[in-house]
């Protein structure tokens, strides 16, 4: 039965309740939203969906607590917030509302409550401090979230509600941008895929334009692989490939060089007439055209081959 209202505690509010409630509303837009402690809406009935309040948790009465004793813990152990219990029983039907592809929703659905929705239920079950982030503690969602509620003194006694609705919108664009990166990911991973055959032995990768590349590689084992190329709004862009996901180490830099150069400089320095700048840190280059950036980068290959031959000769 498609719920007429969607119930959660009223007063302070905390990340888990404001994105359980992006994806609440989305699934049921006719539903009225609710923020309430009285016991006539925190009982379950059937015209309802009750959430992170009424000390139950029992997904066929539609009651999705977990501050009562014997809360539900993953298979893992680690506590579900409201956010975990609602993503795990809805997550799949937000998903294929949103337009993610049924042949992506399982990768998507795992991969956003293990890094999304379970540090949300970590946080908000006091397993997992903010301040492990050090510095950019203050600046994790759920306590950015948390500082939209009203300051203490606010007299108006609206204010808490209307500070609730403002913080849901904000919610929503981050869970909907995250939702949306994720499935361009694997939308790319076969775009990616299809270059990689195309390129062979190749060292060079030319991609039909600019997409997430590195998952891709990685996951097909093309280690052969050291510069991507691919067309830029009215120009093309030549990248190196970071070693790991963390770090700017790459498998091969730009020639040294090209640093810093652009337009007549940098053609002289490499010889190609349509170079048009390269990054002083060597690890993008840009061209006028599709064969500027790919005699670039087979200038790229070519010096890093030989650098990397001169450095083993030298550990010899």
């Amino acid at each position: 039965m498609i719920p007429e209202f969607l119930v959660t505690h009223s007063g302070g509010f905390h990340a888990d309740e404001l994105l359980s409630s992006v994806i609440l509303t989305r699934l049921f837009p006719q539903a009225r939203l609710v923020r309430s402690r009285a016991a006539e809406w925190i009982t379950p009935g059937a015209d309802r969906i009750i959430y992170d309040v009424g000390g139950a948790y029992d997904p066929d009465a539609r009651i999705f607590d977990h501050h009562q004793r014997g809360a539900p813990l993953r298979d893992d152990g680690q506590p579900y917030s409201s956010f975990g219990l609602i993503w795990k029983h809805y997550g799949r039907d937000y998903l294929a509302a949103f337009g993610v592809p049924q042949a992506h929703a399982e990768t998507v659905h795992a991969s956003f409550d293990a890094s999304f929705v379970l540090p949300v239920d970590l946080v908000d079950n006091g397993a997992l401090s903010p301040s492990v982030a050090g510095l950019l503690g203050g600046l994790t969602l759920p306590v950015l979230l948390e500082t939209l509620k009203p300051v203490f003194d606010e007299t108006d006694p609206e204010a808490d509600d209307r500070a609730f609705h403002n913080a849901l919108a904000i919610a929503r664009s981050f869970v909907e941008a995250r939702i949306e990166k994720s499935a361009a990911k694997l939308r790319a991973e076969a775009l990616v895929q299809q270059a990689i055959e195309d390129a062979g032995e190749g060292r060079i990768l030319e991609l039909p334009m600019g997409m997430p590349f590195r998952p891709a590689i990685v996951k097909a084992g093309a280690d052969h692989l050291l510069f991507v190329v691919h067309p830029r709004d009215k120009d093309w862009c030549l990248t190196t490939i970071r070693r790991a996901d963390e770090g700017f180490e790459v498998r091969a830099d730009l020639p040294a060089a090209w640093a810093g150069l652009t337009n007549g400089d940098l053609e002289a320095a490499c010889g190609v007439e349509g170079a048009s700048f390269c990054h002083n840190g060597r690890f993008v280059a840009a061209a006028r055209t599709r064969e500027a950036a790919l005699a670039m980068a087979e200038l790229a290959v070519k010096e890093a081959i030989a650098t990397s031959l001169d450095q083993a000769e030298a550990a010899e």
